[in-house]
């Protein structure tokens, strides 16, 4: 019995491991040497990042940030108005089950980074001026790089593989949804800029993987039998 509460006790103090990768189990992509810092706090090249980032944001139009409001939960289902309207949540178990677990370990990697860099956000660094940002998330949620980007590229490289009719108005996609943030009052422009390196190295890595392809190929199934 003895021995039952000191493993117990063990457990309660030693962290679980994270699951392994699927899919990037072999990826060498280190978001901290992949990527430059971003621009140092207090110097002129942050100072000219903030007030790009206002002018862009200020310069948003009502429709642009609507759009940017209704991604702050970003899916693969916002590139609909690409692939057809037809491409809606729950029709394609498959699919959506292969793009969770793309973003769960796209986001174990950029998570490394913006714990390590820990920018603020333009509305944390200027309060006052970014009054209606389209969010405003807790202090220790950091900027560099931007998840959404990166999310945003992967997604939209991986999406070319099934659609590749669409391949271009993807990858558009993308980006676009990358820049709303910047719109939105809640990165910067070199947040996405860094997003969009990451994002591309990472795809690339999830293309490498047989695991992802063979889950790759079931979706692709699914999707010529259920469109």
């Amino acid at each position: 019995m003895r021995s039952l509460f000191l493993l117990l006790a063990l457990v309660s103090v030693v962290p679980l491991r994270a699951a392994p990768a699927r899919y990037l189990a072999a990826s060498r992509t280190d978001v901290l040497t992949l990527l430059a810092p971003p621009p140092e706090p207090g110097s002129q090249e942050a100072a000219v990042d903030l007030e790009t980032a206002y002018r862009v944001y200020s310069t948003a139009t009502a429709a642009e940030t609507a759009l940017a409001t209704d991604e702050h939960v970003f899916t693969i289902f916002h590139f609909a108005p690409v692939i057809g309207p037809w491409f809606q949540p729950g029709k394609f178990p498959k699919t959506q089950a292969l793009f969770a677990e793309v973003e769960a370990e796209t986001k174990a990697v950029y998570s490394i980074g913006k714990k390590h860099w820990q920018r603020p956000r333009p509305y944390q660094a200027d309060p006052v001026r970014f009054t209606h940002a389209v969010e405003h998330e807790k202090l220790t949620d950091f900027s560099y790089p931007s998840g959404h980007s990166t999310r945003g590229t992967v997604f939209s490289i991986l999406l070319a593989e099934l659609f590749p009719a669409q391949r271009e108005a993807l990858l558009a996609k993308g980006r676009e949804t990358g820049w709303l943030r910047v719109k939105g009052g809640v990165h910067y422009p070199t947040d996405i800029y860094a997003g969009r390196v990451l994002g591309q190295a990472l795809a690339r890595d999830f293309l490498a993987s047989p695991a992802f392809q063979a889950d790759l190929a079931a979706a692709k199934a699914e999707l010529a039998l259920k469109r």
